[in-house]
């Protein structure tokens, strides 16, 4: 059970401008013919003059236009197609370097590329691509490879320059890297948003929605509980990620087969266990876990683990709700939480039928 979606309460989520509400419905707007997210900033029309919808496809059935102040039919935050063609290059082959030159031979202005990953990424394109080859680089060592081999096949030109760029990564030297541990970032996007993933060797140890404001914090503490350096790059884990990530959201995939490497302590990873043995379109409340965790007076305790799970979808936190079958807090945003329920029983069902 969920709590019902009345028009009272998707009113008053637009006039709040709720964030909460986003993805789960658009307001259709009768006077002007179009349809909004609930965070739209244009001006709220009287309650007579909207109504609701729960997909866009509906409110472009009745005729409504899309919003041009909100972008109704945008994935908030979603990777631009040549930024995503751009990405999929370079980690299809790391050493590539494709200069302002190239981008304008490919009709994209430089200056939108470098403001976007100043923006998502904290550094400028070029700055980005050499990321990508000192990760590269820093494998190469990893496998027992010489400094100078490692720095030119990966398309570094200048021994010293691929020293100094290193050093500065790493906060060694290309020498003592073996002593250095990384942890390998990855932006993927997904039909609910775009997310970062992060992995180790042993897994994948992060999986979050790119929008949550602990996203900084949670790769810092991270980096802290594993004595590593986290450098934009690829990982094998990424590639098994992506494609059952795809599977799972075409609704060809109930269970996930990438490695994981949870951090946290021995009650928070029991609790974790216990969220991956909840079924695939089946919701569970905190005290079941609790019970099946062993101490039912651990309710409290198991919540706030749920709330520290790191690896969203995989370690479904999204499938635990309140005692009195209500849709709970969910870091990626209760609106994910509910389709993802909403995705699971209807591919369930639909394998029933």
């Amino acid at each position: 059970m969920m709590t019902e979606l009345t028009d009272e309460i998707m009113y008053r989520a637009s006039v709040e401008k709720n964030p909460d509400f986003e993805g789960v419905f658009w307001m259709g707007v009768k006077t002007t013919g179009i349809f909004c997210r609930p965070t739209c900033r244009a001006r709220n029309p009287n309650p007579e003059n909207v109504e609701f919808f729960q997909h866009i496809k509906e409110a472009l059935l009745k005729g409504y236009r899309p919003c041009k102040v909100c972008r109704p039919l945008e994935n908030p935050g979603e990777t631009p197609e040549h930024i995503q063609s751009i990405l999929k290059e370079l980690s299809e082959d790391s050493t590539v370097k494709i200069t302002d030159r190239e981008l304008v031979g490919r009709g994209i202005e430089p200056v939108t590329v470098r403001r976007w990953f100043q923006k998502h990424h904290g550094m400028t394109f070029q700055a980005f691509q050499r990321m990508y080859r000192l990760n590269l680089a820093f494998k190469k060592l990893q496998q027992g490879e010489h400094v100078m081999e490692a720095a030119y096949n990966s398309g570094f030109e200048s021994l010293s320059g691929f020293s100094d760029r290193f050093r500065e990564v790493f906060g060694t030297s290309p020498k003592n890297s073996k002593q250095q541990n990384i942890i390998d970032l990855k932006r993927i996007e997904t039909p609910i948003g775009t997310m970062y993933a992060a992995a180790v060797q042993e897994g994948l140890c992060m999986l979050e929605f790119g929008d949550r404001k602990t996203l900084e914090s949670t790769l810092t503490n991270l980096a802290q509980s594993l004595k590593a350096k986290v450098v934009q790059g690829d990982s094998p884990h990424f590639f098994l990620l992506e494609k059952e990530l795809s599977e799972y959201f075409a609704g060809s995939r109930i269970l996930f087969s990438v490695p994981l490497f949870p951090v946290g302590t021995e009650f928070q990873k029991s609790v974790w266990q216990v969220l991956q043995q909840i079924p695939y379109g089946e919701t569970w409340n905190y005290r079941r876990q609790a019970e099946v965790l062993g101490d039912v007076k651990k309710v409290r305790a198991v919540a706030n683990a749920n709330g520290l799970n790191r690896i969203s979808i995989i370690i479904p936190c999204h499938r635990v709700i309140g005692s009195n079958g209500t849709l709970t807090g969910y870091g990626g945003g209760v609106w994910r939480k509910q389709k993802l329920l909403e995705l699971e029983k209807s591919f369930l069902k639909q394998d029933l039928d």
